[in-house]
């Protein structure tokens, strides 16, 4: 029988690096004289992989997820992971913005990614597995150049390929 190779694809955050990076961006505002009395707040509620900014105005808010955002891109967060909620007004006449880590893939999402995979007519098959996507083949050059598609392909999420064998 001929072995089977295959991989994942998956849409992973590693919570580490993100606690981090929140870490890091609370040091700064703190330190920067430009933030002074705006009682600008970053929160991070761990069981529904949230953050929330909390600042005096718009333009601190917009300040505050610059920083962010650069913290995280400093400590390989990838941004495709992060579902920005609207801007609201909050309780003292402050601003606040939700910013959701997406981890692991729709339902949505993983169909069209295995449409694609099976419109690329390569001898491979694609199976969704809760929030992941397992791609199976005989040959290992065509798992590669399926990896190689989907890099090439701008999706709404983030995606890494792991266990590959």
């Amino acid at each position: 029988m001929a072995q089977q190779n295959s991989f994942d694809i998956v849409s992973e955050v590693n919570m580490q690096e993100v606690d981090n990076a929140l870490n890091q961006a609370r040091k700064e505002i703190i330190q920067r004289y430009d933030f002074k009395d705006t009682r600008t707040t970053i929160d991070f509620n761990e069981k529904e992989k949230q953050i929330v900014i909390t600042t005096s105005d718009d333009f601190h808010l917009r300040s505050a997820l610059d920083i962010l955002q650069s913290k995280l891109v400093k400590r390989s967060v990838p941004l495709k992971s992060l579902q920005y909620g609207k801007a609201e007004p909050a309780a003292g006449s402050t601003v606040r913005q939700n910013i959701k880590l997406q981890v692991g893939i729709d339902k949505e999402h993983a169909k069209d990614v295995v449409k694609r995979i099976k419109d690329s007519k390569m001898k491979v098959q694609a199976q969704i597995m809760d929030d992941q996507i397992r791609v199976s083949g005989k040959n290992k050059d065509d798992l590669q150049a399926v990896i190689k598609m989907l890099r090439e392909t701008d999706f709404p999420f983030a995606m890494q390929f792991v266990n590959y064998r």
